[in-house]
C-alpha cells in the first residue's frame, strides 16, 4: 500500500511538472505571436485619411500590398514547352497569388550562352512581356553565378585578360538590353559559397561587375543573394563579406536571402536572429528563394515523396509561421516563393498547388494571410471634421467616397495618406 501510494505522489509531482512546462510554452508562444502581431501593425500598416463633407459615405478598399509577395517564374511557361492549358492556369493562378516575380533560370549566364556566342534573349524577352503587361515588379537572377560547378566550361579556358572582357560585355549587355525592365538583379550568386571570378581577377571582380552592370543601367540595383544564411550556418561569413563589399564601395542597394535550407520545419529565433544581424547595414531584405518544406528535407532529395494529410497541415503552419516573422521583421521587403506548383517546381512536395491545380492548405492559409488578415476593407462615414481616418496596410488603395471612386498608394515611406473629395 505504502508504495502505491508513493508511486501515485510521484505521478502527480510529473503531471504537475509536464503541465507546468506547457503553461510555460504556452506563455512563450502567446507572447511571441502577440509581439508579432505588434510587430506587423507597427512596421506594415500607416494611416489613410478621407477628408470629405461631414457625414459622406466611405468605402476603403485595398487592391495590392506594397510587400512583395511573388514567386519564381518558370521558363517553361514562357518557352513553348508547357501545354497551352498549363501554361493558361500557371499564369491565373500566379496573378491570383502574388504581386512580384523573379527568373527562375531564364537569366542565368549558363542558361543564356551555353555556348560561346550563342546568347538566348527570347525566353527572358517573353517573360518581361507578361510581367510587364500585367504590373508585375521582377528580378533578375542573376547576372554572375562564380560558384564553379555553374560556370560554363568556355568561360574558365579563357585567359585572365579575355575573362575580364566577357565578364564585362555580360554585365554591360545585359543591364543595357532590359534597362528599367528588371527592378533590381542578384549581382554575383551565392559568393560565400564560392567565387570563381574573384579566385582568378582578384578581390575587386565584384566591385568591377557592379561598376559594368550600372553602366548598361545608371539606374540598376545590385543584390547579394546566398543561402543558409537564415539557419545562422553561414551568417558570420555573410556579414563579413557585406563588410568587405561595403568598404570597397559597391553600390549594394539590397540583401538576397534564400528560404530553403531548412528541412520540414525551421528554427524561429534562429530566423530572428539572422534577420536582425543582418538589418544592421540599414539595407532591405528579400528573402528570395523559399520552399516549405526545404532543400535540408528528405523531399529535396527524393522528388517523388508524397505528403500525407498530416503533413501538409504542418507544411501550412510551418509557412504561415515563417511568413509572420518576416513580414513583422521592418528591414524586410518581401518574401519570393521558388515554385508554387507541382509540375513546374524544384521541390515538387513545397508546391501550394497539387499537379491538378487542387489547393493544398498552405495555399489556402497563404490566402487568407495576404487577403484577409493583411488586407485592408473599411466602410464607414466622414465625422463632423469631414474626416474618416483608419490604420492600413502599405499598398494601393481605391477610396470611393459617396460613389466617386480614387485610386491612391499608402507607401512605408511617407507613412500615411491624405485623399480629399
Amino acid at each position: 500500500m505504502r508504495s502505491i501510494t508513493h508511486f501515485l505522489k510521484v505521478r502527480l509531482v510529473v503531471c504537475i511538472a509536464v503541465i507546468f512546462m506547457l503553461m510555460i510554452s504556452f506563455s512563450t508562444c502567446f507572447a511571441q505571436n502577440s509581439e508579432i502581431e505588434q510587430s506587423i501593425a507597427k512596421y506594415r500598416k500607416g494611416e489613410l485619411i478621407v477628408k470629405a463633407k461631414p457625414g459622406s459615405k466611405v468605402n476603403i478598399e485595398q487592391i495590392s500590398h506594397e510587400f512583395w509577395f511573388g514567386c519564381a517564374l518558370s521558363d517553361q511557361m514562357f518557352n513553348g514547352s508547357a501545354t497551352d492549358a498549363d501554361v493558361k492556369k500557371y499564369k491565373e493562378k500566379f496573378l491570383e497569388n502574388f504581386n512580384s516575380a523573379v527568373t527562375e533560370n531564364a537569366v542565368k549566364w549558363a542558361n543564356m550562352e551555353r555556348k560561346k556566342g550563342e546568347v538566348k534573349y527570347s525566353g527572358i524577352d517573353a517573360i518581361l512581356d507578361w510581367t510587364e503587361a500585367n504590373s508585375i515588379p521582377i528580378r533578375g537572377h542573376n547576372l554572375f553565378w562564380g560558384v564553379p560547378e555553374f560556370v560554363q566550361s568556355w568561360v574558365k579556358e579563357l585567359s585572365d585578360v579575355e575573362l575580364e572582357q566577357t565578364l564585362k560585355n555580360r554585365a554591360e549587355t545585359v543591364t543595357a538590353r532590359y534597362k528599367g525592365r528588371f527592378v533590381e538583379y542578384d549581382l554575383n550568386n551565392e559568393m560565400v559559397h564560392g567565387n570563381y571570378y574573384e579566385e582568378r581577377l582578384g578581390s575587386d571582380i565584384t566591385s568591377k561587375m557592379a561598376l559594368w552592370a550600372k553602366m548598361g543601367d545608371p539606374d540598376i540595383k545590385l543584390f547579394l543573394n546566398d543561402y543558409d544564411i537564415l539557419t545562422g550556418v553561414k551568417l558570420k561569413e555573410y556579414l563579413a563579406q557585406i563588410r568587405r563589399l561595403l568598404k570597397q564601395g559597391v553600390p549594394l542597394a539590397g540583401i538576397g536571402v534564400q528560404g530553403h535550407l531548412h528541412a520540414e520545419t525551421f528554427d524561429r529565433n534562429q530566423l530572428k536572429n539572422a534577420l536582425d544581424s543582418l538589418a544592421q547595414f540599414q539595407l532591405p531584405i528579400r528573402i528570395t528563394e523559399f520552399n516549405m518544406p526545404g532543400q535540408g528535407s528528405k523531399y529535396y532529395t527524393n522528388r517523388k515523396l508524397k505528403l500525407s494529410a498530416e503533413q501538409e497541415e504542418l507544411k501550412s503552419k510551418e509557412l504561415v509561421d515563417y511568413y509572420k516573422i518576416c513580414f513583422a521583421h521592418p528591414a524586410v521587403s518581401g518574401i519570393i516563393m521558388w515554385g508554387f506548383w507541382e509540375g513546374a517546381n524544384w521541390i515538387p512536395a513545397s508546391s501550394i498547388y497539387k499537379r491538378d491545380w487542387t489547393p493544398t492548405p498552405a495555399a489556402i492559409a497563404y490566402q487568407n494571410l495576404i487577403h484577409h488578415e493583411w488586407w485592408t476593407r473599411e466602410n464607414g462615414k466622414t465625422n463632423q471634421k469631414g474626416e474618416f481616418s483608419v490604420p492600413a496596410f502599405y499598398g494601393k488603395y481605391k477610396v470611393t467616397v459617396n460613389g466617386t471612386p480614387r485610386e491612391i498608394n499608402l507607401l512605408k515611406t511617407a507613412g500615411k495618406v491624405v485623399v480629399e473629395f
